[in-house]
């Protein structure tokens, strides 16, 4: 991208800085209402870890017994000497801790006329005592042996399941009582605490996971008690609020909280004048209290964007500037937020912010490095760090609007081309925004020598970016432009700014998961506009390729794939007799086995005939038969059917083929094995039998399939269900007649298609005829045909790889209800099918895909 000049930037001449300290009565009139006890989000987390915890040990001590017992009897052997040192009896010490300590902790809590805190600590501790005794309760009743035994200890010659209460009760006082760092108390009770634990186990008056689930629980219900009441707020408010100003080298006159009125916040200022909560009174001759800076759009904006508090601050010399507070409790959530997106999205790189202080340190370095880029954006003119809080004092963006208010008739050309201007100079810089929203991009239309676009919102950015975060920023505003303007002018405003090499890239990356929250909500109130910003790229620049690029490492389709497959694999292998198909397996005979696996490589060449035969472009048939065969490695991690067309699709789309034109010859290539299975099915059932030329199927199959037909026409009639299956066949359907059209005028094509099915088919048919005759079994080829046929289908409907476990269960299941196949006999048939079609063909398949890659065809 080209280096673009800066446009209107504005003066900053004359801000009203001035350093030294205040006197403690500041005097500044504040609007704003405190929050005075918060929830804090880490608190939630912290009770989540704990209850993973507790589900670990538990597990553990079920599953690990013998583990669990040898650690526990080593740290026992220290009992003896244990015993020489301490002069007093364990039961007496441990007593003593668990008074001494809780009464310490409440009394520090009381001198600090933390009375509410203190009485929340005494609650969370008696909750804690009962939550131990029911945990020892549950585990006594409702535990399997192995977990019984290792929280039991030999009590007056009894063996009984020990949780001490009273050390729960500690922990869960002490955790409510507040962070160690704070109160010194709370911190050497902590020491107390796991030095009484530590002498419990040697001396065997509990097991390690007692003791582990010991402080555990106390900790849970501490930290349960501390979210669900909420904890004192130790965020600036106030004069705290002021101090940081004037350290930071300002001196205020006036703080008024910015608040949003279209949203409903539950920790939103309402303005409140006066002492109150906030600050001294208003000064004689001061105006009275307005809260028309708090409805600035500019500094309304930053609250949109950002999980911030920002205060309009007005200085003595009547300087207007913004405040952005950062709260340490609010850091916990973007945290996760950012460690999510960086897990889940590819090129997200993950970032070591932390704390705080971490986090505003890289929200001052990247509006350091705009600002030194050129980008008009407001500039950060001090920081500093108050109470549980830091503040970051920068330039107010005057005049300006965020696009979201603009009027689209105020939307010019010219209004839209700054935008792309100031986005230009940042990526020249090797900045990436990664959060562009119509919040974050400000305009001012006011200015005498054109339209002014800012670029704000600048904490997620990245210095030195990656260029997969540079054109992920390109997709983020071309779509918040094409949702306020549509999508034939955000194009057009692109392609008047950005090269013809950016622009290609776009398309790719124009997905919902890649645009910020904000953006993606309004994406989904505007469904379609994504789609016709694709299409006017294409019209724009019709080589360019608009398929998605992958940006998800997993998502629910992926954690859905690995929960069944791994259920399946369960089912699958828990429900073998294994002695009985040994056995049926020593009778086997080996010759029909290679029989089978032969079959099975012939349906490569099946498949590949019928994609030459649909293909818009000459196909040489080797070559499309390797790509058929590479499907085999595909449908490792594919479900059924999956990886094999897009493996076509990708095939076609690198020989020139346009992607409409090769997902529609793919899909037809579908649609015609659906079609000839149906039909060889009909051809089948009418020329089978032994006696007479025409014979209907055996009762049973007859029964099934009516029941298989009944259920699909009910399932019709359930509207989601109906709208399900419209959604995924019409759009096939639409692409696939056109193509239809055109082949019915090619009978030579088309009947080399339907060979090509019918060599796939049959293979298919056969090599699992060879299976049942390996282990002696014959069934009547109708029978056979729709036992293999359905119980495919129905596999093939669950999305684990290659239909994994589903397709087992449904032919073995099959075979033993219509085809009255023993069951170890179905089993063992269905195993050797799958391990000869399936997993034997995966090594071919990885071969053939290192050699396609290495020739450039996909």
């Amino acid at each position: 991208m080209s280096v673009l000049a800066p446009r209107n930037r504005p003066d900053l001449s004359g801000l009203g800085r001035r350093p030294g300290r205040a006197p403690a009565d500041h005097g500044v009139q504040i609007i704003d209402t405190p929050a005075m006890r918060v929830h804090h989000p880490a608190d939630l987390m912290g009770l989540v870890l704990a209850c993973v915890g507790i589900a670990v040990v538990v597990l553990l001590a079920a599953y690990a017994t013998g583990t669990t017992t040898g650690v526990t009897e080593d740290v026992q052997g220290f009992a003896v000497a244990l015993r020489r040192i301490l002069f007093l009896p364990i039961a007496v010490l441990e007593a003593l801790i668990t008074i001494l300590a809780p009464i310490a902790v409440l009394t520090e809590l009381v001198l600090r006329r933390l009375v509410r805190h203190a009485l929340e600590a005494v609650v969370a501790g008696v909750i804690g005592i009962l939550v131990a005794l029911l945990t020892a309760w549950l585990i006594t009743n409702l535990g399997v042996s192995d977990m019984v035994w290792s929280f039991s200890v030999r009590i007056n010659q009894e063996w009984m399941v020990t949780i001490p209460a009273l050390l729960s009760g500690m922990a869960a006082l002490l955790t409510a009582a507040g962070a160690r760092n704070r109160r010194r108390t709370v911190a050497w009770s902590w020491n107390l605490l796991w030095l009484a634990l530590g002498v419990a186990v040697i001396t065997g008056l509990v097991t390690l996971p007692g003791a582990l689930v010991t402080v555990l629980v106390g900790r849970a219900v501490g930290l349960a008690t501390r979210y669900v009441s909420g904890v004192q707020s130790e965020r600036a408010y106030g004069a705290a609020l002021v101090d940081g100003v004037r350290r930071a080298g300002f001196q205020p006159s006036r703080l008024v909280r910015v608040r949003d009125v279209s949203q409903d916040h539950p920790d939103e200022a309402r303005p409140a004048t006066g002492d109150g909560h906030t600050g001294a009174p208003p000064r004689q001759g001061d105006p009275e209290p307005t809260d028309d800076a708090a409805l600035d759009p500019a500094a309304v904006a930053i609250t949109r964007y950002g999980d911030n508090r920002v205060y309009a601050m007005t200085t003595t010399d009547g300087d207007r500037l913004d405040v952005v507070v950062l709260d340490g409790d609010r850091q916990v959530v973007g945290m996760l937020t950012r460690f999510w997106r960086s897990l889940r999205l590819r090129g997200i790189d993950g970032r070591a912010v932390v704390s705080l202080r971490q986090a505003t340190e890289r929200a001052a370095l990247l509006s350091y490095a705009a600002w030194s880029a050129g980008v008009v954006t407001p500039r950060l003119l001090g920081l500093a760090e108050s109470e549980d809080s830091m503040l970051l004092i920068q330039q107010h963006a005057e005049g300006a609007v965020p696009l979201r208010d603009v009027p689209t008739d105020a939307l010019t050309d010219e209004v839209l081309d700054a935008v792309w201007e100031q986005l230009g100079l940042a990526h020249s810089a090797g900045l990436a925004h990664r959060a562009l929203t119509c919040d974050s991009v400000l305009v001012r239309t006011t200015d005498q020598d054109g339209p002014t676009a800012w670029l704000t919102g600048w904490e997620s950015g990245d210095v030195a970016s990656s260029e997969l975060a540079r054109r992920m920023d390109l997709s983020q505003l071309i779509a918040v432009l094409a949702l306020r303007v549509g999508a034939e002018r955000a194009v057009a405003s692109a392609s008047r700014v950005l090269p013809d090499a950016d622009l290609v890239r776009i398309g790719p990356l124009l997905q919902t998961i890649a645009l910020p929250r904000t953006t993606r909500e309004e994406a989904r109130r505007n469904p379609g506009v994504l789609a016709e910003v694709r299409e006017a790229l294409l019209a724009l620049l019709p080589e360019a390729d608009p398929e998605p690029e992958r940006l998800v490492r997993f998502g629910v389709r992926t954690v859905l794939t690995i929960v069944l497959t791994v259920a399946a694999v369960v089912v699958v292998f828990t429900t073998f007799n294994y002695d009985q198909i040994a056995a049926a397996f020593s009778q086997a005979q080996p010759w029909w086995a290679a029989v089978a696996f032969a079959l099975g490589l012939v349906t490569f060449v099946g498949s590949a005939i019928s994609l030459v035969a649909f293909a818009p472009i000459r196909l040489p048939l080797w070559r499309t038969t390797l790509v058929q065969v590479a499907g085999a490695f595909v449908a490792l991690v594919a479900p059924a059917g999956v990886g094999p067309a897009a493996l076509n699709l990708r095939m076609l789309n690198r020989r020139g083929v346009h992607n409409a034109l090769a997902v529609a010859s793919v899909g037809l290539v579908q649609v015609s094995q659906l079609i000839t299975t149906l039909a060889l099915l009909l051809v089948l059932s009418l020329i089978s039998g032994t006696g007479a030329p025409l014979t209907l199927p055996s009762r049973t199959v007859i029964v099934v399939a009516a029941v298989v037909a009944v259920a699909l026409g009910a399932a019709m009639l359930v509207p989601p269900v109906r709208s399900w299956v419209v959604a995924r066949t019409v759009p096939v359907w639409r692409q696939t007649w056109p193509r239809l059209i055109r082949m019915l005028s090619q009978p030579g094509r088309l009947a080399l298609a339907v060979a090509g099915n019918l060599l796939m088919t049959l293979s298919y048919l056969g090599a699992f005829y060879a299976c049942l005759a390996a282990f002696g079994r014959e069934l009547s080829l109708i029978d056979l045909a729709l036992i293999y046929l359905l119980g495919n289908a129905a596999g093939a409907l669950v999305p684990t790889p290659g239909g994994l476990g589903a397709i087992e269960l449904a032919l073995s299941g099959a075979l033993v209800s219509a085809g009255g196949v023993p069951a170890p006999i179905a089993l063992s048939v269905v195993v050797l099918f799958r391990a000869l079609t399936y997993w034997a063909r995966i090594p071919f398949g990885w071969l053939a895909m290192r050699s396609l890659q290495r020739r450039g065809e996909l």
